[in-house]
């Protein structure tokens, strides 16, 4: 298989890859009443409790009611609570319950160990020529995002 192929061959099947061994390794018994997206509007609130619904769905690149959709079921399983704005009562801030906190601890300690595994299998200097690729390629798609609005 020559480099193209190869390379277009890791990066259509290697983000499905990632998130089918995402899902084993996040949805336990504990956590098995939330899908993997729910995991990651969970990462995305986090655990400041200053995360607006509008910041949370920018950062994940949907819409407020879409989000507002699966925000009720997380509140409902006791994973997310809301607060409004004293201040500005159409602003609505998210927060993570204790459940929600185990979830989102656990979300990131597996995201740690699959760092970890990659980097250990690497010297210096190919961490740091992964690390540029992914940026370059990071950098691509959220430009190409941008391309095909213009078009």
């Amino acid at each position: 298989m020559d480099p193209k192929e190869t390379i277009n061959d890791i990066l259509v099947n290697l983000f499905n890859e990632i998130l089918k061994l995402e899902e084993e390794a996040i949805i336990t018994e504990e956590f098995k009443d939330i899908t993997n997206n729910d995991m990651h509007i969970i990462e995305a609130i986090g655990l400041s409790g200053e995360n607006t619904m509008s910041a949370v769905a920018k950062k994940l690149n949907i819409t407020a009611g879409s989000l507002t959709t699966s925000v009720n079921a997380l509140v409902n399983k006791k994973y997310v609570k809301r607060q409004r704005s004293k201040e500005d009562r159409r602003v609505v801030f998210l927060d993570l319950t204790e459940k929600g906190k185990r979830a989102y601890e656990h979300h990131r300690e597996y995201h740690r160990q699959m760092t970890e595994a990659v980097l250990a299998r690497l010297n210096d200097e190919e961490v740091s020529v992964l690390t540029k690729a992914l940026k370059d390629l990071s950098d691509f798609f959220r430009g190409y995002k941008d391309l095909v609005k213009k078009q």
